[in-house]
């Protein structure tokens, strides 16, 4: 039986039963309590904690992707070497919010995994909760009371947390054989793989309070678990799930690219290769993009722990890639934006394998070095926690992929010498990293949308509306009777032209008004779990059901002129650029936006001249707004383009400007000619495989400008030429004297202090009160002399305290820039560059005769 026959049949059975079929949310969930989807019931969290309503009809079912690669549930140090572990998996799953309870649950899962799936009922038992009397009684109609096992909290009871929805589970095993598994824990309730889960029922009918009391929940409700891989590789007759139809096929793939033959006993690469390929395709065409911190870190890592199980292998450069490739060829039928992103993900993925392939070696060397040093000393010692920094912060080394490369050898990182590097390298750096997440108090949002509903935005037809004061917050968001003069707040009105904070576009500001008196100033407006609330500064007093005039500032004018040439640059980077590009973020202000995207590459100066002109062309076709109504289906058979990720309902708004047909729920303008002219002012990296735009429109486009047209006279009157361009090119001549001058002075081998190491010309030399530039003829000069030569120097301002620092290597296997960016922390700065040539700054200067030693220490280690 094919994979996706299984996640279809147990779609199609429920869907007949009256379930509603949910498409599988996004991996990034709406939810700040969590770093990736973990179950398939996070998307129906809300409804089980009763923060909004039960939809209709009140029972469904779905194929939910999840990882489990991060933070509380991460099982990424066992994949590979366990039959059963894996960092993205897919949850089949039906839920019922009221409509049914343990009796039909209970029937479905029996008459599915039996009749529809044809598991032998022979080979199956049962587990219930030591207390649950009514699953027992139920389950005995279906299967022999024999081989049904209670057990107790630890297996058998499920909660959501300290407090909140819980109640007794089930679960549904399957006998592998006795013949396969023999083990002492090989019996129904041990430890052993004989008796494998593969399907999990939650019948949650308390609520657990503080004092740790169960009190019945009024609709008890129902929440299930079957895992695909597990099913998919039984009903194959695999005793790991890497040996079904589902991993097979990028396996093979492996074997492909590698020339070598997968045997399961020794194939541990081969398969983190094709799970992790799996969480990378998937992630990546998601929105999730290569970073330094939260769920891009640990995209970074999955990748870099594939790519270090392929050097292995004997790879020596980009690989994951292709595997990517046939993650989405063999599971893009049922996932469609994998096939529609492939060549995007693939793109991204390959330029983050080129960056780490470009450190693996030099970090691998040093591994290895120390790691015979530990084997030498044949004493049970912790591998350096400050080499397993160095590794992480110069060779781009995951600390959990030093701590696989040791376990394979049987050792251990000396974690708390790690962290305390960590730590004063993060002081250093005054980095901080910011969460997501509300920091309204739920509760009192949960009141006042049971007391009042969801209030009336009227923004759409109008910047002024007469509405009512239903709510008062303070700043703590603690609803109050009055907002005192001079005050900051928060105001809930009924009906509000207030646009909040979404999607892009900041929040509206503006004015409130009572008899034609100025008595607030809003400040900003935002959502809180659903509702548009203003954030405001009294100046008069603020009270309850008071009447007032809202009138929006006039910026808004200028954040929808922005946000509508947004969408015109987002449908020119996919014309000029290709169809892979997506939307990665977005910011819109009244004088500017940022749209960040997914590109593997730089633009170069044409492109960026044509995406430029394009928006421009269609800004002067004058393509008035055609804003439609539609559910969502009909959305994307127009050609909408839909943000991953984004949560739409069961009618989406649909904005045109012509051939830009997006969904959108903010302001634009009625005409594009209202945006005036765009200019693109910046293109530049966000992070691996993101680019950013940032540009003007509307008044702030004039501003920009006629304040590049006042640069150019300026620059004009410094070069004292009428002519910028031959002023220019007077320059030029001069720097070109300037540099001849230099090269004549102190810039041969001859005249510097060096040793020569395994046949390696090595200079270290500090030059004080010398220019930067200096130095780097002086390198270009010292490689061009020399076949075998590695050069750093240090040249030194004293008088503003800086440090310059230039490298440069020929014919060695070092990299300048990481040989550069170790010295420069050394020198409290930070830099790097090019393999062959890089340059750094630092602030130090008592630290010099250190960073000099450990320059020259560095070019030793990598010779020895």
């Amino acid at each position: 039986m094919k994979t996706k026959d299984v996640r279809a049949l147990f779609l199609e059975y429920f869907a007949n039963k009256g379930h509603k079929v949910y498409d599988s949310m996004p991996l990034v969930p709406d939810d700040p309590t969590l770093l990736f989807t973990n179950a398939g019931m996070v998307q129906f969290k809300d409804i089980f904690t009763g923060r909004i309503p039960i939809p209709s009809p009140n029972i469904a079912t779905s194929a939910q992707t999840c990882i489990r690669a991060g933070g509380k549930h991460n099982d990424l140090e066992n994949v590979g070497y366990t039959a059963r572990h894996h960092t993205l998996f897919e949850m089949l799953g039906n839920f019922s919010f009221g409509a049914y309870f343990k009796k039909e649950a209970i029937a479905y899962a029996w008459e599915f995994v039996t009749e529809v799936l044809g598991f032998d009922k022979s080979v199956l038992y049962v587990t219930i909760h030591e207390n649950d009397e009514e699953a027992f009684k139920l389950w005995s109609e279906h299967i022999d009371s024999a081989r049904i096992k209670r057990m107790g909290d630890k297996d058998n009871f499920w909660q959501m947390g300290d407090t909140g929805p819980c109640g007794p589970c089930s679960e549904i095993f399957v006998d592998q054989g006795a013949e396969f598994f023999n083990g002492p824990e090989d019996y129904f309730g041990g430890d052993g793989d004989r008796f494998l889960e593969i399907w999990n029922l939650v019948f949650m009918q308390y609520e657990r309070d503080k004092e740790g009391n169960l009190k019945p929940l009024p609709k008890p409700s129902i929440d299930t678990g079957m895992g695909l891989e597990r099913v998919v590789a039984l009903l194959e007759g695999k005793r790991s799930n890497f040996d079904s139809s589902l991993f097979m096929p990028l396996i093979a793939k492996v074997e492909e690219i590698t020339k070598q033959t997968y045997f399961y006993e020794s194939g541990a690469s081969f398969r983190v290769i094709a799970d992790h390929a799996r969480s990378v395709a998937f992630l990546l065409a998601q929105g999730v993009n290569f970073d330094k911190e939260g769920r891009g870190y640990v995209l970074r890592r999955i990748l870099r722990r594939a790519i270090r199980h392929g050097y292995l292998l004997g790879l020596r450069e980009p690989f994951v890639y292709q595997v990517v490739q046939s993650v989405c060829e063999n599971m893009g039928a049922h996932y469609h934006y994998l096939v529609e992103k492939q060549q995007g993900i693939m793109a991204q993925c390959k330029a983050e394998e080129l960056r780490f392939f470009e450190t693996i070696e030099n970090g691998m060397n040093l591994f290895n070095k120390e790691l015979k040093k530990l084997k030498e000393e044949k004493a049970n010692q912790l591998f350096s926690g400050e080499i397993a920094f160095r590794l992480y912060d110069t060779y781009g080394f995951p600390l959990d992929l030093t701590q696989d490369m040791l376990r394979e050898n049987g050792f251990g990182v000396d974690v708390d010498s790690f962290e305390t590097c960590m730590k004063a390298q993060k002081e250093q750096a005054k980095a901080n990293w910011k969460g997501s997440g509300d920091s309204a108090k739920e509760g009192d949002f949960k009141l006042l949308l049971s007391e009042f509903g969801l209030n009336e935005f009227v923004g759409y037809e109008t910047m002024e509306a007469q509405g009512r004061i239903l709510a008062l917050l303070d700043e703590n968001f603690q609803r109050i009777e009055r907002i005192k003069k001079g005050d900051i707040g928060f105001v809930m009105l009924d009906k509000t032209p207030f646009y909040p904070e979404s999607g892009g576009p900041v929040g509206d500001k503006g004015s409130l008004l009572h008899n034609d008196d100025r008595i607030a100033e809003v400040l900003d407006t935002k959502k809180y779990f659903g509702l548009n609330i203003s954030k405001v500064q009294a100046i008069q007093d603020l009270r309850l059901k008071e009447g007032v005039l809202a009138v929006v500032d006039s910026a808004r004018l200028e954040i929808a002129k922005h946000h509508s040439a947004t969408h015109l640059l987002h449908k020119a980077l996919r014309e000029i650029l290709g169809v892979h590009i997506a939307q990665a973020g977005s910011l819109v202000e009244e004088n500017r936006l940022r749209f960040d995207f997914s590109h593997p590459s730089a633009l170069s100066y044409e492109e960026i001249e044509r995406i430029e002109q394009r928006v421009n062309e269609q800004i002067l076709s004058a393509n008035p707004q055609i804003c439609e109504q539609m559910d969502i289906q009909s959305a994307k058979a127009k050609g909408a383009m839909a943000l991953f990720g984004e949560k739409y309902g069961k009618e989406v708004r649909v904005i045109s400007f012509g051939d830009s047909i997006e969904l959108c729920g903010g302001i634009h303008v009625p005409n594009t000619a209202f945006i005036g002219s765009f200019y693109i002012t910046k293109e530049s990296g966000v992070s691996s495989g993101v680019r950013r735009i940032e540009a003007v429109c509307g008044k702030a486009a004039y501003e920009w400008g006629k304040n590049a047209l006042l640069s150019v006279e300026s620059a004009k009157e410094s070069l004292k030429a009428q002519n910028l361009l031959q002023g220019i090119q007077k320059l030029k001549e001069q720097v070109r004297e300037l540099k001849s001058k230099i090269n004549s002075g102190v810039s041969s081998l001859k005249e510097m202090e060096s040793e020569t190491i395994e046949g390696v010309k090595l200079i270290v030399l500090e030059f004080k009160e010398m220019e930067s530039n200096e130095a780097k003829i002086i390198v270009d000069n010292v490689k061009n002399e020399n076949d075998k030569v590695a050069i750093l120097l240090l040249t030194t301002d004293s008088q503003k305290g800086k440090i310059g620092i230039t490298a440069g290597v020929k014919g060695v296997d070092i990299k300048a820039g990481a040989w550069v960016k170790e010295i420069a922390q050394l020198l409290g700065g930070n830099g790097g560059g090019r393999d062959d040539f890089a340059t750094a700054g630092g602030k130090d200067l008592d630290k010099i005769p250190q960073a000099l030693k450990r320059a020259k220490e560095i070019v030793k280690e990598a010779l020895k």
